[in-house]
């Protein structure tokens, strides 16, 4: 008896043993194509800068390219493979950098598929159903926090200080525009619970008061001052990924779109 016992025992470390096995390889399976697929979109994106076709540098005198692409141009091969894409987000010395997608029909679609809409646990990064990219105050857009760092998992990183120091600004370009945001708060709360701040509430301000009462909100939680805040009329964008510390936590940052001084914009009319 005591030898099934034992034999049934090592039967079943080998089956738990091979089926962990199997779903680790799966695991590194899907990590290397949702790697892949990203690069593959990411060469799709058009540098900003073409040279012009019709003349030769030794015609003109120049060797840098001179024509400025449009941000559609930039991203119309991106558009034209999935039109559910609607703009792309990165951060300078981090793993961020992704096209980001928007099902307002099929709300949290991309939570679980990749670009070319198959399964995946990796998703892609989407904005919020009732958000308008050009329109809205806050345009509030989620990704995953993966453990092998990719999608949103370094806004993790912004927990410290130091860290936003050297990463204040967010890209997010649109197939309109190209968007720079600098960093107004960066926090931590937990959803579906009473206690969290409902930041993906906030979408459209219904009067400057109603803005205020969220941007004070966002810099009552946040970790430190970034000396940055917003005003009525600022756009917003809202980044958002689980935050593990907690249970449902969160990491949000949100960020304000830089808008050039009126002198600033003079100045690059006069050239």
């Amino acid at each position: 008896m005591k030898q099934k016992l034992l034999l049934c025992g090592a039967a079943a470390f080998a089956a738990l043993f091979l089926f962990s096995g199997v779903m680790l390889g799966r695991q590194l399976a899907d990590q290397k194509q949702s790697a892949e697929a990203f690069d593959n979109i990411a060469d799709m994106v058009v540098d900003e800068t073409e040279p012009d076709s019709t003349q030769h540098p030794e015609e003109t005198g120049e060797t840098e390219p001179t024509a400025v692409l449009t941000s559609y141009e930039k991203y119309a091969a991106v558009y034209e493979q999935n039109p559910d894409f609607v703009g792309w987000i990165s951060i300078d010395g981090t793993n961020i950098n992704y096209p980001v997608m928007q099902t307002p029909g099929n709300p949290d679609f991309y939570l679980k598929h990749a670009f070319d809409k198959s399964y995946s646990d990796y998703g892609v990064p989407y904005v919020q159903e009732n958000c308008d990219l050009e329109q809205s105050d806050n345009v509030v857009i989620y990704g995953h926090h993966m453990k092998n760092g990719s999608m949103f998992s370094d806004l993790c990183k912004f927990e410290s200080e130091g860290f936003y120091r050297e990463h204040k600004t967010i890209h997010l370009d649109t197939l309109a525009d190209y968007g720079e945001y600098e960093i107004v708060a960066v926090f931590k709360t937990v959803a579906y619970s009473q206690e969290g701040f409902k930041y993906y509430h906030f979408v459209n301000a219904e009067d400057e008061a109603t803005f205020d009462e969220f941007i004070a909100e966002c810099k009552s939680l946040a970790l430190y001052d970034t000396g940055v805040t917003a005003a009525y009329g600022d756009k917003l964008i809202t980044l958002s990924t689980c935050e593990y510390s907690r249970t449902n936590g969160r990491m949000v940052i949100v960020a304000k779109l830089v808008v050039p001084s009126a002198e600033e914009v003079d100045a690059d009319a006069g050239h």
